[in-house]
């Protein structure tokens, strides 16, 4: 069993910052690359930005200069680190990560629960 909790969104100013974790816990092998998702009212869900297992990092343009990805490997917890937020940014925010656990040779995607971050202007 692997579960990802997630901790952090809530609702904040324009400009304002806000910090998502994630954390994973149980049969863990190992984990590869982690990232975020995010889905607003009426819209697809949107990749946002992923970390992969050696630090390398990619953002959606539109949190580009904004938003920093990173992950504590020894915790086994990722981070988002978002700020000047804008009221687009809202959204529900979902964490996820492709894990080998130790009792499969295979890799699978484990998802969060999801957590709403609501930016007011």
């Amino acid at each position: 069993q692997v579960q990802l909790v997630e901790s952090g969104g809530g609702l904040v100013q324009a400009g304002g910052s806000l910090r998502l974790s994630c954390a994973a816990s149980g049969s863990i092998f190992s984990i590869n690359a982690m990232g975020w998702y995010r889905q607003a009212p009426g819209k697809e869900r949107e990749l946002v930005t992923t970390v992969s297992s050696g630090g390398r990092t990619n953002y959606a343009d539109s949190v580009k200069g904004r938003f920093t990805i990173s992950r504590d490997n020894a915790k086994n917890t990722m981070y988002l680190q978002m700020n000047s937020l804008k009221p687009e940014d809202t959204a529900v925010y979902y964490c996820y990560a492709i894990i080998r656990t130790t009792y499969s040779t295979n890799t699978y995607k484990y998802w969060g629960q999801g957590t709403q971050v609501t930016v007011s202007s």
